[in-house]
């Protein structure tokens, strides 16, 4: 009879240990999980913080300014715009599907077309 209750006793004592290790991982856990939401609330915060701070630096006035002051840049004017035109395809670009037997002729039309346009 000795022997069963310190084996019970023995069973209650490992019980009552695993009990408390576990309440105390679970604590660490909660401690965790915690600290990890409050990380995550301060991202959220940084976040959104830069984005304002992002949407504030490329404001079309202050690009402006930016490039006139640090790139030297000017604001375009029709004195000094250079205008480009396409010249014409030239004749083998110009021939038609029918008659080169590929589909490459339709794309040269095109862009003879295009340039027809333009000039």
């Amino acid at each position: 009879m000795t022997r069963l209750n310190l084996v019970l006793l023995m069973a209650v004592l490992a019980s009552a240990l695993y009990l408390v290790r576990t309440q105390y991982e679970s604590r660490n856990l909660f401690v965790q999980v915690d600290k990890a939401n409050a990380l995550a609330h301060q991202l959220e915060i940084d976040n959104e913080r830069l984005q304002v701070e992002k949407r504030a630096q490329a404001t079309p006035l202050r690009v402006e300014k930016l490039a006139k002051e640090q790139l030297q840049m000017r604001t375009s004017t029709p004195a000094i715009t250079q205008y480009v035109t396409m010249q014409a395809a030239p004749a083998a670009a110009a021939t038609t599907p029918s008659e080169t037997g590929t589909s490459a002729g339709g794309r040269g039309r095109q862009v003879l077309d295009n340039s027809r346009r333009i000039e």
